[in-house]
């Protein structure tokens, strides 16, 4: 059964295969199904969830959520569809938006788009353009050791959420590409990220 990691300063969700490797991740919290995730947000403030939603790649962004279950039950729908290969997402069901979603939230007729979309990344996952800044990523996860993220910001020039989000399990390498990113902490505290063989 897979296990949800929701890391305390930073948001980030990860998927993880056992319960012991979710415990494994410092400095977060952890669920297994939407009433365990309902149960951790009870005590979060409503700025958390939506920030939390506005994070999840392919979403679309919102202002507010109608009530907090709403926000649970749409993020817990969202977060089952990370770590999904093009070709489960395209045999999954498409969730349709419930009507009490609030006025801000982008109309149900844009779920298709998305799924259709995802038809078409199959067939790019043949790997990145030779050249390209996700090329030179994977190169540095394929490296020895890994990369840590101080490295990858620096050699990419990008700020550090846009980093994690193309290491987490919604980003572009397992999407697009079909990768799994691991994410450990070196003795130094900072994090290491490496390919998964």
């Amino acid at each position: 059964m897979k296990t949800f990691t929701i890391e305390n300063e930073t948001n980030n969700i990860t998927i993880h295969a056992t319960k012991q490797d979710a415990e494994m991740v410092p400095d977060s919290e952890r669920f297994a199904n939407e009433a365990a995730l309902a149960k951790l947000a009870a005590d979060w403030p409503t700025a958390r969830l939506v920030e939390i939603w506005n994070s999840l790649p392919g979403e679309t962004p919102v202002k507010k959520f109608k009530d907090r279950a709403t926000a649970v039950s749409r993020i817990w729908k969202a977060v089952q569809r990370l770590g999904q290969t093009s070709e489960e997402a395209v045999t999954a069901p498409v969730a349709t938006q419930t009507p009490d979603v609030a006025p801000e939230e982008a109309p149900a007729k844009t779920k298709p788009t998305r799924e259709k979309k995802a038809d078409g990344d199959a067939t790019a996952a043949a790997g990145p353009r030779e050249g390209s800044k996700t090329s030179r990523v994977i190169e540095l996860l394929k490296r020895e050791g890994g990369v840590t993220l101080k490295e990858l910001m620096i050699e990419m020039g990008w700020q550090s959420h846009t980093t994690r989000a193309l290491m987490s399990a919604g980003g572009s390498l397992a999407k697009k590409h079909g990768l799994t990113v691991l994410s450990t902490k070196g003795e130094s505290g900072d994090r290491i990220y490496t390919l998964k063989a």
